[in-house]
Formats: C-alpha cells, sequence, structure tokens
C-alpha cells in the first residue's frame, strides 16, 4: 500500500498518531500525522496528499456513513484524523494558492437550537474539501442573507429538527431570492424533513444524511 493509500486508510479508520490507542489492532503503528508529515518530507505536492489522500478517505466515510456502515462516534474519531493531516498541508495549500472546492454556509434556522446534525454535516462537508462558514442556532434570515453577500457562489445549508421551525427555511430562501436573485444554491435537511418538502418552498437541494449532503452539494455545483 502506498504512501497516500495509507493516509486515506488512517483517516477511514480514525488512526490520529502513533501514540493514539484507536484502533486497537493499529496501536503503535504511524497515524495520519506521521504519515502526512512524511508525504510533505518526501516531496509528495500538497494537492495530492490532501485529494488522494485526505479527501480520498472522507469520500469513503462519507459513503459509508449514508449506508449506515459506521455511526457518528467513528465520524467524529476519524474527524480528528482528517484534522491532524490538515493542519499540515493548509498553509502548503495557501502558499500555492489552492482553492477549496466551493463554500458552504450552514446554519440552524431561527427558532431552532439543535446543532449536532449541522454540526456533522460541517465536519463531513469541511472534509470534504470546502471551506466552511458556520452561523450557529436560531439563525435569523438576515443573518443567511449577510453570510451569502460576503460568500459570493456559496451554498446556503439549512437544519431544523422542529416541525415548528422548518417553515423558517422557506422564510430564508425568500429573503435570500430577494436580496440576490433566484440562482442562489440552497440545501435543506433535518429529521423532519422531506424531499417534497424541499421542493414545496424551493429549495435546490434536500438531504437525509450529512453523507448524503455532500454528494448533494458535489452534485449541485457539478463537482466530480
Amino acid at each position: 500500500m502506498g504512501l497516500l493509500e495509507q493516509i486515506a486508510e488512517c483517516v477511514i479508520r480514525g488512526k490520529v498518531n502513533r501514540d493514539s490507542n484507536y484502533p486497537p489492532d493499529m496501536k503503535g503503528q504511524p497515524g495520519v500525522y506521521e504519515l502526512t508529515k512524511q508525504a510533505i518530507e518526501e516531496g509528495i505536492p500538497a494537492r495530492d496528499i490532501l485529494n488522494k489522500g485526505l479527501v480520498a478517505g472522507m469520500n469513503v466515510l462519507t459513503q459509508r456513513f449514508r449506508d449506515c456502515e459506521i455511526f457518528l462516534p467513528d465520524v467524529m474519531i476519524s474527524e480528528k484524523a482528517m484534522k491532524a493531516g490538515m493542519d499540515q498541508v493548509r498553509p502548503l495549500l495557501v502558499a500555492q494558492g489552492v482553492k477549496p472546492l466551493g463554500t458552504l454556509i450552514i446554519g440552524t434556522v431561527k427558532g431552532d437550537m439543535h446543532d449536532i446534525g449541522k454540526n456533522v454535516v460541517a465536519m463531513m462537508v469541511g472534509g470534504a474539501s470546502f471551506e466552511i462558514v458556520d452561523l450557529g442556532v436560531d439563525v435569523p434570515a438576515e443573518k443567511f442573507v449577510t453570510a451569502r453577500k460576503q460568500n459570493p457562489g456559496a451554498v446556503v445549508g439549512m437544519s431544523a429538527l422542529l416541525t415548528t421551525t422548518m417553515p423558517g427555511m422557506k422564510t430564508v430562501i425568500e429573503a435570500l431570492k430577494s436580496a440576490i436573485g433566484l440562482d442562489v444554491v440552497t440545501i435543506v435537511g433535518g429529521a423532519p424533513l422531506t424531499q417534497d418538502f424541499a421542493n414545496e418552498i424551493g429549495a435546490s437541494g434536500y438531504a437525509p444524511d450529512a453523507g448524503s449532503a455532500v454528494i448533494k452539494i458535489k452534485e449541485m455545483l457539478k463537482i466530480a
């Protein structure tokens, strides 16, 4: 297995570094931190370390999460492993002018204080090489509009866990279209939502879970 494939495998397995005890069968072995450092020292381009190592591993993780083969604790451990590599690669990418695939503005709509689902989506999409603008919870429509004006071309993601706050998504979409235009790409998600509801409020896309959100956003932006 090549070095980049090892990095991807460590992201998938959640092996952060040599000192981490998880997973048990990899105890004492190098993790994402050491392997990424080695790749940099060997002169492997930062873009390749990102795409063929870190993101490749995250893509597999996204698919497995969407298919319910792994669960939230697994994702959170792997996110730590991913970060161990990204912290080393990001300065190199910035220096080389490498840009993220896109930007996702995300927040839980006004009146709703739930953030676990939103946080998982932000983590998974960020791991897929997107820049994340997290607006937090209880976000009014005006804040979404302001963030979108500050980040031209960004996808706007909205979360809601309560049926009483779901209508707030339509309010945000209408505000975005009124202030910016009809070409704003939006995606919605949350336990009580359905594709029919997304269609009804005029959302560009709907994702039932974090793994689907990554795939849907790439699809809407026509990113392979």
